[in-house]
């Protein structure tokens, strides 16, 4: 999780600073200092059952979806508005990737902090209800016994869901899971339509 957050903050750090709403400083640093009360807080395993240390990352995932809405956004008003600089098929291909892999990053962190409770409950066996159904769940008989699913599960999910449009061998059972697939798809198909296709279109015969 630690890992993924830090792919996420080096990629908006490397965007320009035409592609971003805030200074190139702002998201990374609040990002990094949330990230750091969290290893700090809970190193290892994370079984800590912290109302802060949640909250904590709650917050480190909104800043992360804001950061990534709202650079997909100007991304768009700059392809739309024909500003200058940005319709470059270079730029274009490196904003869109970046903004699509801070996506599946976003996503996958959201899936994995809230399903069945967070990371913690999963750890300590709470009897929270699944947002999502996994293989492992249908095919007990060639799972390790005491299986629950761990980060890398969910960011699997959020990159076949960004790639497919669709789940793939992991079902939304839970309303928000379902809205929350929707809104990865959206951007995903958003940043591939949109960005990629424009950048195809400008590149040189």
């Amino acid at each position: 999780m630690a890992c993924a957050v830090l792919v996420a903050m080096v990629l908006q750090w490397m965007a320009p600073e035409a592609g971003r709403l805030t200074p190139r400083w702002l998201a990374p640093a609040f990002e990094l200092a949330l990230l750091v009360i969290l290893v700090v807080g809970d190193p290892g395993r994370i079984d800590n059952r912290s109302r802060v240390l949640r909250r904590a990352t709650g917050v480190l995932i909104a800043i992360m979806t804001f950061a990534t809405v709202s650079g997909l956004a100007v991304l768009v008003a700059d392809i739309l508005w024909g500003i200058k600089g940005a319709n470059g098929a270079p730029s274009l291909f490196g904003r869109g990737a970046a903004l699509w892999v801070t996506n599946v990053i976003t996503f996958s962190l959201w899936f994995w902090h809230v399903d069945r409770g967070g990371p913690a409950e999963r750890a300590a066996g709470s009897p929270i209800a699944p947002s999502f159904i996994f293989p492992e769940n249908q095919i007990p008989e060639r799972t390790a016994s005491g299986w629950t699913p761990s980060y890398p599960d969910y960011l699997f999910v959020a990159y076949t869901n960004a790639t497919a449009f669709s789940p793939a061998d992991t079902v939304p059972v839970q309303t928000w899971a379902k809205m929350a697939m929707l809104a990865e798809s959206i951007i995903s198909f958003v940043t591939g339509v949109v960005v990629i296709s424009r950048a195809i279109g400008v590149l040189p015969g």
